[in-house]
């Protein structure tokens, strides 16, 4: 299985693998989620002393293209699991998150349409708000799963307890989520609202808890699994002071090439194909100016600290999250320049990346190094417009926090008039939802866009700035400085 991995590695410069030890000891199955990276050492070389171990006799010999051949250590995948299999005598999963259970604390995650809201071992409710007058607000609601009855994980809990089962025996479901197995604890939700696609039959939702050492038990995702049956995955630092329930990164594997008798220290083709791709990187001839030091870390910080990933929620298409971190001005100035529209806010993974200057504009755009910035504009601020579109719409919605102070949730602010879509002929238009988000960092920032309908998007901010200026907001949703 191991050499069919190397060959996959390497790809196309190999055309032999032989030579495989007899004694492999059992790998598992071949999967993605374990990463591996080829070295090409020299001749001096001794094997590592810690992480995954090694043995003279466990090998595969490669023959490029050009017959040249090398000798490959592989790995043995087997070790760094003794934590999994220490006793551990501390708390259930479920006891664990009693406390939480306890706080009526409640999550919400914000889609195009729908708002849902997670109140943590009570229930999972959808729901959306439209204001039919000045004064009235209309809400469409939908019970996904009450807590009336007992989760299968806590019944798992009670089982540990009286019948003996010793919780390092207990096997501790996984799911992939973003790539990794990660395990979860499940809080079963029943006896929602009738479904009528299902013969009336009540609505249920799986909430499944994921360690995350710092989060604030924000729902990653909300899917409808099959008709009327839901699953929110909610991360949670309390899940992780138990140790089969931590997230353990997967470390990468080395597998060692060293190369044989008339062969070079990597394959040729190899080292050009590296070469090829250096120069790809290069600044294009004729860069005058280097970016200023916030926007290359920006992009760098996106490119190692993004937690989301493209996802279909309700049926609609979310087509990009990202988590990145903004430049660490004071508070006082940064707030500033964010409502002035003179310090915008970028986001977004993968091909499109996405800008939001306030009360400016909202572009969608690329970076090429040959054809340079392509930009389309997703919408432009007009106070008019915004206005009518405020009396018609929810432009701020408040929420009664437990000590009975009114808050604000977010706020909604329209842009209208971007470039004409080539699909509908008419100007493109963005909802922008602002929202506080609670985090150790007071400068991260997540942005994230879909497009409910064709052209018309709707782009998600949130961020600890804007929990400063948030309760600023009057009826139409705009916001001011806080005195």
């Amino acid at each position: 299985m191991m050499a069919v991995l190397l060959l996959a590695l390497v790809g196309g410069l190999l055309e032999v693998c032989s030579g495989v030890s007899a004694n492999r000891g059992g790998y598992p199955s071949f999967t993605d989620e374990i990463p591996f990276k080829i070295t090409w050492p020299g001749a001096e070389f001794t094997l590592p002393t810690s992480g995954a171990l090694y043995s003279e006799e466990d090998f595969v010999i490669l023959t490029t293209t050009e017959k040249e051949k090398y000798k490959c250590l592989l790995p043995s995948l087997t070790a760094g699991e003794e934590d999994d299999e220490k006793e551990y005598g501390g708390p259930s999963p479920g006891e664990l998150l009693e406390s939480l259970f306890k706080r009526s604390s409640c999550s919400y995650r914000i889609e195009s349409y729908w708002t849902y809201e997670v109140c943590h071992g009570k229930h999972v409710r959808q729901y959306h708000e439209e204001k039919e007058t000045s004064q009235k607000i209309s809400v469409q609601e939908y019970f996904l799963g009450n807590m009336a009855q007992k989760s299968q994980s806590t019944e798992t809990d009670q089982a540990e307890k009286t019948d003996g089962v010793k919780p390092s025996e207990t096997k501790v479901p996984t799911k992939n989520i973003e790539g990794q197995l990660t395990p979860y604890y499940s809080v079963a939700m029943g006896n929602g609202t009738p479904c009528l696609l299902k013969q009336d039959q009540p609505r249920s939702t799986a909430v499944l808890y994921v360690c995350h050492p710092e989060a604030k038990h924000e729902i990653l995702s909300v899917a409808e699994v099959t008709t009327c049956e839901y699953e929110v995955v909610v991360l949670t630092p309390l899940l992780c002071a138990h140790p089969k329930y931590r997230f353990k990164s997967s470390p990468v594997n080395a597998i060692f090439c060293q190369a044989l008798a008339g062969s070079p220290l990597r394959p040729q083709r190899l080292a050009q194909l590296d070469k090829e791709q250096e120069e790809q990187l290069k600044p294009p001839f004729g860069a005058t100016s280097e970016p200023r030091e916030e926007e290359t870390s920006a992009v760098r910080e996106e490119a190692f600290t993004s937690t989301h990933k493209p996802m279909t929620v309700g049926g609609q298409s979310q087509v990009t999250v990202g988590t990145t971190h903004i430049s660490r001005l004071t508070d006082e100035q940064l707030i500033k320049e964010f409502l002035s529209g003179s310090y915008c806010l970028h986001g977004g993974v993968g091909w499109w990346k996405y800008e939001f200057c306030y009360g400016r504009h909202v572009h969608q755009y690329h970076e090429d190094k040959e054809q340079g910035k392509n930009i389309v504009v997703v919408g432009n601020w007009n106070a008019d417009e915004h206005l009518d579109w405020a009396k018609k719409n929810v432009a701020r919605s408040l929420q009664l926090r437990e000590d009975g102070v009114q808050k604000v949730k977010l706020v909604s602010h329209f842009y209208g008039h971007g470039d004409v879509c080539d699909l509908t002929g008419k100007p493109r238009q963005v909802i922008v939802k602002l929202k506080c988000k609670e985090s150790e960092s007071p400068h991260a920032v997540t942005v994230y866009m879909l497009e409910p309908q064709t052209c018309q998007y709707v782009l998600g901010v949130e961020s600890p700035v804007i929990c400063r200026i948030l309760d600023t907001a009057d009826d139409y949703g705009l916001l001011s400085l806080s005195s």
